[in-house]
């Protein structure tokens, strides 16, 4: 059981759907999730909203064309602030997707400035961070976070703890069909259909937000091993928590997860289902790892960059 708070801070951890936060973890954590707005065919809903993940995966199946998303509002974000005001919050910790990949890091930031100017005599400290990554890339250490409110742990601690997994976070994972992934633009169309035609699979990195082809594996059996094989060349501590992410298909989580506490000689820390944001680009038939590397500096956006 958690340590009761020892200091009088009232945080708020929040943060936004794509970051794939179990819905467990969201309740014991009290974590604030915003829904990212998705159009299916024309019509407009809200993730985890209007539809569990799941769910999602079936509408993904039956659509004729890929889904798309849309950012946060500023506006969205604001009646969040000022619904956390209300509640007798001193601190909001909001972190979002990565800003090179959407703009609601942008719209949070702008919102906070919103906030300022509508209730300039409001203590309620609000930190906005730019998570440089997806999925439970900062979905998990979130949970964390969590757990260090609980425990008492003050604003400033868990912002530098954030702040410094979101600086060494990185996910390899790959498709076992290229299908999501050629329409996204992900892999040029004409690689992607050669690497169909030849049974080829790119293991793809996503670091600060970019997206690369580290290796391509012939068959789908060589998948998980040669993500593990990234994976455990790039962390900086092999005992550290590994999050494995899959789609769709419970098999790949489960073949995935016994080569991670084979390789590594522990479980996953997690093992979550990816949403909307990852699942429109590279398809629910995927699987990948998350682990920490060296420390980047400077690499994702700041508040400053857009309240000057």
């Amino acid at each position: 059981m958690a340590k009761k708070a020892t200091n009088d801070q009232k945080i708020l951890l929040m943060t936004d759907t794509a970051s794939d936060i179990p819905d467990a973890d969201l309740t014991a954590g009290k974590i604030a999730m915003l829904p990212i707005p998705i159009a299916i065919e024309g019509k407009d809903y809200l993730e985890r909203v209007d539809f569990t993940i799941p769910e999602f995966y079936e509408r993904l199946a039956a659509a004729k064309e890929i889904p798309t998303t849309s950012h946060i509002l500023s506006t969205t974000y604001l009646r969040a602030y000022e619904d956390a005001m209300e509640q007798g919050y001193t601190h909001i910790i909001n972190t979002t997707i990565t800003s090179r990949g959407s703009n609601m890091f942008e719209a949070a930031v702008l919102a906070k400035r919103q906030f300022r100017e509508a209730h300039p005599d409001s203590a309620l400290e609000i930190t906005v961070l730019d998570s440089g990554t997806y999925t439970v890339g900062y979905g998990y250490p979130i949970i964390e976070a969590s757990k260090m409110v609980q425990a008492g742990k003050t604003a400033s601690e868990i912002i530098s703890y954030l702040d410094d997994y979101y600086s060494t976070a990185e996910i390899y994972f790959a498709a076992y069909s290229l299908e999501y992934v050629k329409k996204s633009g992900r892999v040029p169309a004409a690689a992607a259909f050669v690497g169909d035609v030849l049974g080829l699979r790119p293991i793809i990195s996503i670091i600060d937000g970019k997206t690369t082809t580290v290796e391509k594996v012939r068959g789908d059996k060589n998948i998980v091993p040669h993500i593990v094989d990234h994976a455990l060349a790039r962390t900086t501590d092999k005992k550290a928590a590994v999050v494995v992410v899959y789609g769709a298909v419970e098999q790949y989580r489960d073949e995935m997860a016994k080569e991670v506490a084979k390789r590594f000689g522990h479980q996953p820390k997690l093992r979550a289902q990816v949403g909307a944001a990852i699942a429109i680009n590279a398809g629910p038939k995927i699987v990948g790892v998350i682990v920490r590397g060296e420390k980047r500096l400077n690499t994702r956006a700041r508040e400053s960059d857009y309240l000057t």
